[in-house]
C-alpha cells in the first residue's frame, strides 16, 4: 500500500505543476 500513495502523491504533484504551469502561461498571455 506504500507505493500506491507514493503513486498518487507523484500524481497530485504533476498535476500541481500542470496547473501552475497553465496559470503562468495564462497570465503571460
Amino acid at each position: 500500500m506504500f507505493y500506491m500513495d507514493l503513486i498518487f502523491s507523484l500524481i497530485c504533484m504533476f498535476l500541481l505543476i500542470i496547473c501552475v504551469l497553465v496559470g503562468v502561461a495564462f497570465l503571460t498571455l
